[in-house]
């Protein structure tokens, strides 16, 4: 079976949502006119978002401020564990702290989602039932994505049939950097049609570029808009199993993307950087950079998560030294 799908093949649903929204509903007639309007996009200065990252990461955050942003950060995360020894028992654990961060304050906020494989995603959703956090199933083989069209599809209908509500996907890196962006953007529609759930609204799609073997801010930049123009509702920086994985000169690229986007279509798309995302000063420096980038509109789990796993251990440490004054120490908190 060919890698590459065939357009024919497409069903008419399909057909209708590889149309992007004007003004660029012509630009994927056809590989040379996708390729034009990508590499015309403004090149990205790599030395100016390095210095803009770095001064921005200057900005102190105290007291009220920072106890609302310790706060909107956890209701942000994406709580994660993908290994391959991952159990049911492990999820439970995970869904049970994703409702209730911190057993002893119930005034913590929950965080948004639960990050895990598709074929765990039906126990996430038992636990999690009537919470409102979401449930995130990687696909499309990930990490690497190295699959048929149709074993991709049939992990995205899997894990929607498992219950999962948010799908994460992977891009073909190899056919990106081949230059082959129709290919890339077909999959993306074609994964955004499997997402469909009969009776209710599809399942949201975060397309993961895994910016780290992207190589340049410029292709971070081209891909960004590859993934928003197929349909994506989120881009997402990384699958967190390569370095570097979120860093805050690419968050910046894809926040300007997504700002970008929206001013020109009136379509709002999230951001979601994850790996390596591990402190409350990490955190903190990401809020900053969504504020003074895409704005304040952004700042809300439905347009920005943060994946990780040991970061909301050390943003609770941190709510708790505000209201006590004191630091309890890892003990505090429960191991993943």
């Amino acid at each position: 079976m060919t890698h590459v799908l065939d357009p024919d093949a497409l069903p008419d649903e399909a057909r209708a949502l590889m149309a992007p929204p004007p003004p660029y509903d012509d630009v994927t007639r056809s590989d040379a006119a996708f390729r034009a309007f990508l590499h015309g996009l403004p090149g990205v200065d790599q030395v100016g978002a390095e210095a803009r990252v770095a001064m921005l990461g200057t900005r102190s955050i105290k007291t009220t401020a920072k106890a609302w942003a310790i706060d909107t950060a956890i209701s942000m995360v994406d709580l994660t564990t993908l290994e391959g020894a991952d159990t049911p028992g492990k999820v439970r654990s995970l869904a049970t702290k994703a409702k209730r961060p911190d057993p002893g304050d119930p005034t913590a906020p929950q965080v948004a989602a639960v990050c895990i494989y598709g074929d765990l995603a039906g126990v996430a959703v038992e636990t999690l039932a009537g919470t409102g956090i979401h449930v995130a199933a990687v696909a499309t083989a990930f990490p690497s994505g190295r699959a048929s069209r149709a074993v991709k599809i049939a992990d995205v209908q899997d894990a929607v049939a498992n219950g999962a509500d948010e799908i994460d996907m992977v891009i073909d890196r190899g056919a990106f950097l081949s230059g082959r962006y129709l290919d890339v953007f077909e999959e993306i529609v074609a994964v955004k049609e499997a997402c469909a759930r009969p009776g209710q609204d599809p399942a949201h799609l975060k397309v993961i570029l895994e910016t780290g073997e992207l190589v340049t801010l410029d292709n971070v930049r081209r891909a960004s808009w590859l993934a928003m123009l197929a349909g994506g509702d989120f881009i997402k920086t990384s699958t967190g199993k390569i370095s570097p994985a979120a860093t805050l000169p690419v968050c910046l690229v894809m926040l300007e993307a997504v700002r970008d986007f929206r001013a020109a279509t009136g379509r709002q798309i999230g951001v979601k950087p994850a790996g390596g995302i591990r402190t409350t000063k990490d955190a903190m420096k990401h809020l900053v950079l969504v504020n003074e980038t895409a704005g304040p509109d952004w700042l809300t789990p439905d347009w920005f998560r943060l994946g990780a796993s040991s970061l909301l251990n050390d943003l609770l440490l941190q709510r708790q030294k505000l209201r006590t004054g004191h630091y309890s120490g890892p003990d505090y908190v429960t191991v993943d």
